[in-house]
C-alpha cells in the first residue's frame, strides 16, 4: 500500500513540474512603485521570469535596452502591431508599450511562471485571453503621496504630473478587474504581500492539479 502512495504522490508531483506556467500581471498608476516592487520580488523568488516589454517612450537615464525596456521607434513598433507579435499593446501618455507573444507564450509552455508589469489597457486584453493569469493592481497608500512620489521622481513636468494623475483616476477606477490589491505604503510590505500572492498561487496551481 505505502508503495503504490509513493507511486501515486511521485506521478502527482511529476504532473504538477509539467503544467503550464502562470501569467502574473501586475498593474497601477504611475508613481505607484510597481517597477520597483517587481525588481525585488524577482530577486527573492526562484524560477520567475519577466517580460520585458517594447516602447517607443524616450529611454530615461540610468534604463538600459534590453532589461528595462525594448526602446524602437513608432515605425517599428506599428510594423509589429500589424505582424500581430503582440500578446497586448496600448498607447500610454502618447507612447506606446506592448508584449512580446512568442516570448511569453513559450515561456508559458515551457511551465515557466512570468511576472508581467503592464498598463491597465493591457491587463484587460489579457483579462479576455485564454491565458492562465493572475492580476495584481499595486496603488499609493493615497493620492497626496503618489503626487509627491512622481514629483521626486523628477522626470516630468508639472503639466505631465497633473495628466499622470488625472489617469491614475480612471486606472483606479479599473481596479475591480483585478485579482489582488496591494497598497504600497512600505516597500519591504508591499514586496512581502506580492511575494506571498506568488507562492500562495504556485502552491494552488499544484493543488488543483
Amino acid at each position: 500500500m505505502s508503495d503504490n502512495l509513493g507511486q501515486q504522490l511521485n506521478s502527482y508531483i511529476e504532473g504538477a513540474k509539467a503544467k503550464t506556467g502562470r501569467l502574473f500581471v501586475v498593474s497601477g498608476p504611475s508613481g505607484a512603485g510597481k517597477t520597483l516592487l517587481c525588481k525585488q520580488v524577482m530577486e527573492k523568488i526562484p524560477e520567475l521570469g519577466y517580460s520585458i516589454s517594447y516602447t517607443t517612450r524616450p529611454r530615461r537615464k540610468k534604463e538600459i535596452h534590453g532589461k528595462d525596456y525594448f526602446f524602437v521607434d513608432v515605425d517599428k513598433f506599428k510594423q509589429m502591431m500589424d505582424d500581430d507579435l503582440f500578446l497586448e499593446w496600448a498607447q500610454v501618455y502618447g507612447n506606446y508599450y506592448g508584449t512580446s507573444k512568442e516570448f511569453v507564450k513559450q515561456e508559458l509552455a515551457k511551465g515557466t511562471d512570468i511576472l508581467l508589469e503592464i498598463d491597465t489597457q493591457g491587463a484587460k486584453q489579457i483579462k479576455q485571453q485564454s491565458l492562465a493569469s493572475i492580476l495584481i493592481f499595486v496603488v499609493p497608500p493615497s493620492m497626496e503621496i503618489l503626487e509627491q512620489r512622481l514629483q521626486k521622481r523628477g522626470t516630468d513636468s508639472k503639466e505631465q504630473i497633473q495628466g499622470r494623475l488625472k489617469s491614475a483616476f480612471d486606472e483606479i477606477s479599473s481596479c475591480n478587474i483585478y485579482d489582488y490589491l496591494v497598497i504600497n505604503k512600505e516597500l519591504d510590505r508591499a514586496v512581502t504581500e506580492l511575494n506571498s500572492i506568488i507562492l500562495a498561487e504556485r502552491c494552488r496551481n499544484v493543488l488543483h492539479i
